[in-house]
């Protein structure tokens, strides 16, 4: 709502808005994660090597990538209602895509990636056609055995194609120099900014568009949507479709960041991992599912070396048991963020008194 202000004649004129900080919250964080790789600062515990060592800006770039899809399938769970248990396809559908096209048909990158971005936005829409026509935990199973039927394809691995239970390395031919190479990490680095970018951007958009206030009636109430003269049917495959390219945008920068993919991005454990991720950082939220998705995969990467360090070790074997495995402390701590937090990280808002008109409020 814009102020305004009073004159001595009786007449009224808009007042200028007053600066709040919370507004260019984003693009500072943006600048930022821009700007990381040319700080040579140490964190002692938090990472092995400085921030723009490629070790630290691979960790990252994953990080983002991660919160990217999390945020991609939030636009399903958290701001359409729909829980789906094969998401972990479009994401493995982005990652084979790109590697299959480069390695095997000897596309150049860019091309690659856009096929298989179009490609999976396709496979998403074809199958979210049928998925959708069941409503509630049939829609789940449904979008479950799509997802199955994909990972032992990916398994089975048809005409040498996919490469098996080895998966299949990416030849780098193809793909333009500065992108390759260990010396070049900070360049695949910028690149996962831009994809989290181009997400974010997308189901912001859509958020904020009339389609965006229709999804959030689908998800409080179908029925009442369907009642107003709309068709939850095409707004729902519609979700499904752009939440299907999301996900496949990201598995083709995830493809380039490991150099190649491996058949793991294609299990039911994976869409698992998403719904934690958004419910970790607040489904339905404007930041809670990158930055849950963000931390999750951080703390998943990090832990490992956590588990195995002398600090552990020197602790009670009552201690250090538990503390070793990774997916121990993940659960712990997944739990009690739940908790403490039930709106998820995003609700953080609401418990930090006077801090909380620094922290954007919009969905």
């Amino acid at each position: 709502m814009t102020d305004t202000a009073v004159t001595p004649g009786g007449t009224s004129t808009p007042a200028k808005r007053r600066w709040h900080p919370a507004r260019f919250g984003p693009l500072v964080v943006l600048a930022v994660l821009i700007a990381l790789p040319y700080w040579s600062i140490e964190i002692p515990g938090v990472f092995d090597t400085a921030i723009n060592k490629p070790g630290t800006l691979q960790l990252l770039a994953l990080c983002l990538v991660f919160g990217a899809l999390a945020t991609g399938y939030d636009l399903l769970f958290g701001r359409t209602g729909l829980l789906s248990f094969g998401h972990a396809l479009y994401f493995a559908a982005g990652v084979y895509g790109t590697d299959v096209l480069i390695t095997k048909a000897g596309y150049p990158l860019w091309q690659a990636v856009l096929f298989a971005v179009v490609g999976t936005a396709t496979i998403a829409a074809a199958l979210g056609a049928v998925a959708l026509r069941t409503n509630g935990i049939a829609f789940a199973m449904v979008t479950l055995a799509f997802a199955q039927v994909g990972a032992i394809t990916i398994g089975r691995d048809p005409g040498g194609v996919t490469g098996g239970e080895e998966g299949l390395p990416m030849d780098t031919a193809k793909v333009p120099d500065a992108l390759v190479g260990v010396t070049n990490t900070v360049n695949l680095y910028w690149l996962a900014v831009g994809v989290a970018v181009i997400t974010v951007l997308v189901v912001h958009a859509i958020a904020d568009a009339p389609a965006g206030r229709v999804l959030a009636a689908i998800r409080d109430d179908e029925r009442r949507v369907g009642v107003l003269g709309l068709d939850p049917y095409r707004y729902k495959l519609f979700a499904f479709t752009v939440a299907g390219g999301l996900a496949g945008l990201a598995g083709a920068m995830y493809a380039l960041l490991i150099g190649g993919a491996t058949p793991h991005v294609a299990v039911s454990d994976q869409t698992l991992t998403l719904l934690v991720m958004v419910v970790l950082g607040g489904p339905g939220t404007r930041w809670g599912p990158l930055i849950g998705g963000m931390l999750f995969t951080y703390l998943d990467y990090r832990l490992v070396s956590f588990g195995r360090s002398d600090a552990v070790d020197s602790l009670p074997g009552v201690l250090s048991g538990p503390l070793s495995q990774p997916l121990f402390v993940l659960g712990t701590v997944f739990i009690l963020a739940v908790y403490f937090f039930p709106g998820g990280l995003a609700g953080l808002r609401t418990r930090l008194g006077p801090l909380a008109r620094w922290i954007p409020d919009r969905r």
